[in-house]
């Protein structure tokens, strides 16, 4: 069989799968683009595009971070005719102006995590852009809706379900994380699905859920979506790929990583992080602190008197190939199973024959 389009509203992706917002300049307008060509959704992450600035004033920096995520939509739209997003962390101290600024742009949707985005709905006044929230609980995803229908009239337009599996910051504690037994996503994934039937029932309604963090095959889609979810977000996959801009340096911690380097990490923001090794992160310990200035205050949760290290500058030096052994790497759970770089049209075929075959077998 055929793998049925995601559907939110009325935006149609013809396969239903999100490319993964990725920070600090990994998912940019060229991957996004390719993946939106291949008839996937294409999303840039908004997270650290103006972190590059030789300029050391924080309102120029929190100005040219609006100014450069504008500029990579419009070459994203230069590229593609296809579906087009933005994932912008809850987090982030700009968070209101980015959204603002992706709404101007007529993005096809906002993806945000890394928080309760309470307020996104806010921010994105009289807009068809679609709004997405990222949840790890069916508990959150309830939250969401009732205070979304409560202050805005207004529901999620879909769900994204993050299993302990992702890449990056995690919604989860390290306990949590360490603890989760098999099929910990699966589990989540039923209890949003519950949630949304029961509004659906009660406000007529539909709120398409989407699975994410550690979905690596084409038969793990396969099997999400017998599950009941409607597409899915994959991010780790997508690092391996041609279009990706990242270096060749990042690319082959991918390729290189065994199983044991893929490790999780307390962050500086309070949240757990997972990550390839490399020379800096072997060097972390409960007493490493590093003398740092803080320019710009990025992320909400960082206390910067308490932080150990800046974890901006470690993502920037994560896209410096000179600089990758003292950079954090973010990766998901099985990125130590990426072997090859691809174009992103080969992988995009790989992961719709093997959904569909998975279907068609129904194992």
């Amino acid at each position: 069989m055929r793998l049925p389009p995601l559907i939110i509203g009325d935006l149609t992706i013809p396969i239903p799968i999100i490319q993964g917002g990725m920070g600090v300049r990994v998912s940019t307008a060229s991957l996004a683009s390719a993946v939106a060509n291949c008839g996937g959704a294409g999303t840039i992450a908004s997270i650290g595009l103006g972190f590059f600035s030789c300029k050391k004033d924080a309102a120029f920096i929190k100005e040219e971070c609006v100014n450069l995520l504008i500029n990579e939509i419009r070459q994203a739209r230069a590229l593609t005719k296809g579906v087009i997003g933005v994932n912008i962390l809850t987090a982030v101290t700009n968070f209101a102006e980015l959204v603002r600024a992706a709404v101007s742009e007529s993005v096809d949707y906002i993806i945000a995590g890394a928080g309760l985005p309470l307020r996104l709905p806010e921010f994105a006044k009289d807009s068809s852009t679609k709004l997405i929230p990222i949840v790890s609980s069916g508990r959150v995803a309830q939250l969401i809706i009732k205070s979304w229908k409560k202050r805005y009239d207004k529901l999620p337009d879909a769900i994204i379900v993050e299993g302990p599996l992702a890449g990056g910051h995690l919604g989860f504690s390290k306990q949590e994380i360490e603890s989760r037994k098999e099929n910990a996503l699966e589990k989540i994934v039923s209890e949003v699905l519950a949630v949304t039937a029961s509004f659906q029932r009660s406000l007529k309604s539909t709120i398409p859920v989407i699975a994410a963090g550690g979905i690596f095959t084409g038969a793990d889609i396969g099997r999400f979506l017998k599950l009941g979810v409607s597409g899915v977000q994959m991010g780790t996959r997508f690092v391996a790929t041609n279009e990706c801009e990242v270096p060749q340096a990042f690319k082959e911690k991918y390729i290189n990583a065994k199983d044991e380097d893929i490790i999780l990490i307390d962050s500086p923001v309070g949240l757990p992080g997972r990550v390839i090794r490399t020379k800096f992160v072997d060097s972390l310990d409960k007493n490493h602190r590093e003398k740092f200035s803080c320019i710009y205050k990025c992320l909400k949760p960082c206390d910067v008197t308490r932080a150990p290290y800046c974890i901006a500058e470690r993502l920037i030096n994560a896209v410096n190939s000179d600089k990758i052994e003292e950079a954090v790497v973010f990766a998901g759970f099985n990125a130590a199973r990426v072997k090859k770089i691809v174009p992103v049209k080969e992988l995009m075929a790989e992961l719709v024959q093997g959904a569909e075959h998975y279907l068609d077998e129904g194992s």
